[in-house]
């Protein structure tokens, strides 16, 4: 059994907790029935003892495999080897762990053999992740617009062409999410919030319709963006050097470390290496976008 889940790039500026899109960027799980239960893990995280031992993974996985097998009436015990290979790095705004809870719960159907709807997945992850913007375009793919309702979540996909690139700064520098939302305000300027509503909305409309030369304006925000990059000032310095090669966009994803940038696949070499060159320690990606979400074969 093969499962694999792709990064996500959240908020995109103005659309905080809101809009997200995947990135070809992926994790994958290896499942085997087995004599005993075993876990090896390759790749990012690695040598983490928590996350090479996959402990979320394996609490999300027993918990709904539990569910979907007891109403099956099966007490049998039973044993399998999960082989993880991560490509995602580990807490850097890349949703690493809405990957972590797509694929234990997507992981926890094709193992039972059950069949499965993304819509379902997606409602059932949010006991583990309460905000949208990551774990819609994990499951889903592509370009996203999600909110949650009565514990739901109700959302729109737009598929993004071919021709467009991420180009990723990762920096050596982890920033949890937890601690970036202490440095946003209780209370904003009425301002503020309608300076980032507006923007919201329009990059909404231009992924729907494809408008992706006036990203740049869409993408600007009040809300979370600059504080968030105040904790890593050259993070100013990236958004400037990207925009300023030919980006169409260049916001921090989810709540950082990393930027993301997104352009036409022709501006990518020249984004990707003014990049590099400047920021030599830290890692720059050149991705293309992701329009599946979590995939599976049993």
């Amino acid at each position: 059994m093969f499962i694999s889940v792709p990064a996500t790039s959240a908020n995109l500026g103005p659309g905080f907790d809101t809009l997200g899109l995947a990135i070809n960027l992926r994790n994958e799980i290896i499942i085997q029935p087995s004599r005993f239960f075993s876990v090896s893990t390759h790749g990012e995280g690695a040598e983490n003892v928590h996350i090479r031992k996959n402990i979320l993974f394996m609490n999300i996985f027993n918990k709904q495999y539990k569910k979907l097998r007891a109403k099956e009436g099966t007490k049998k015990k039973e044993n399998f080897r999960f082989e993880f290979k991560n490509r995602i790095p580990i807490s850097r705004g890349l949703g690493s762990s809405s990957a972590v809870i797509t694929a234990a719960l997507t992981s926890a159907y094709v193992v039972a053999g059950e069949r499965y709807n993304k819509r379902k997945i997606l409602n059932l992850a949010l006991e583990y992740e309460p905000h949208p913007d990551n774990i819609t375009p994990a499951i889903m793919g592509g370009f996203n617009v999600a909110c949650v309702e009565d514990k739901k979540v109700y959302s729109k996909k737009r598929k993004v062409p071919e021709y467009l690139r991420a180009v990723l700064v990762i920096p050596n520098k982890t920033i949890s999410t937890a601690k970036s939302r202490t440095v946003l305000p209780d209370l904003y300027r009425t301002e503020e919030v309608v300076y980032s509503l507006s923007r919201s909305s329009f990059m909404t409309s231009l992924f729907m319709t494809e408008s992706w030369d006036l990203l740049k304006i869409a993408s600007k925000d009040k809300i979370h963006q600059t504080r968030r990059m105040k904790q890593m000032p050259d993070l100013f310095e990236v958004q400037k050097t990207a925009l300023g090669h030919g980006a169409l966009m260049s916001t921090l994803s989810g709540s950082g470390s990393t930027f993301f940038t997104l352009c036409y696949a022709d501006d990518a070499p020249k984004i990707h290496n003014a990049l590099a060159q400047k920021f030599p320690k830290y890692r720059v990606y050149t991705k293309t976008l992701d329009n599946y979400g979590v995939t599976s074969k049993s």
